[in-house]
């Protein structure tokens, strides 16, 4: 469903498994530092309100978001966690540079889901411009942290 139909922040809790028992690893990117740092306050919010613990949310930051793979195959090779969410920000602009870094990172955490033990939720805003994701990112169509947040404890419970 396009998100312009459906909010991301929209959810039924009661299909959200309790994450008492749960760890986190959150893999964010500083570039477009505004947006990746709403989507990262709600991730941390949504996934405490299903009972995780804070210390079991270990967030680390990467420079951009093609280091989000990076970041993420890291911390699946430390272990300990249930599932890795990452999250990120490109706006297009005028060169291929945005084709080439929203396909490689979604090839990269494809290939870390395809042969990981844990899942990787795939947190990358790929908008056309500042204002979509603002939309997104807690403004008229929610936070897409929320909704990483409430698919981490759902993979991680699968």
């Amino acid at each position: 469903m396009a998100t312009a139909l459906h909010s991301l922040s929209d959810y039924d809790p009661t299909n959200v498994p309790d994450a008492s028992n749960m760890c986190f690893g959150i893999v964010v990117s500083e570039w477009n530092k505004d947006v990746t740092g709403a989507l990262l306050n709600s991730a941390v919010h949504t996934l405490e309100k299903h009972g995780a613990i804070p210390e079991n949310i270990h967030v680390k930051r990467v420079p951009g978001s093609f280091e989000l793979i990076y970041g993420a195959h890291q911390m699946i090779l430390n272990g300990g966690y249930d599932a890795v969410i990452i999250l990120g920000c490109v706006i297009r602009g005028e060169t291929p540079h945005f084709d080439y870094i929203c396909q490689g990172v979604t090839q990269g955490i494809a290939q870390l889901n395809a042969t990981s033990e844990i899942p990787v939720v795939y947190g990358l805003l790929t908008t056309e411009n500042q204002q979509q994701a603002l939309d997104r990112s807690g403004g008229r169509l929610g936070n897409k942290g929320d909704e990483c947040a409430v698919v981490a404890i759902k993979m991680a419970k699968f």
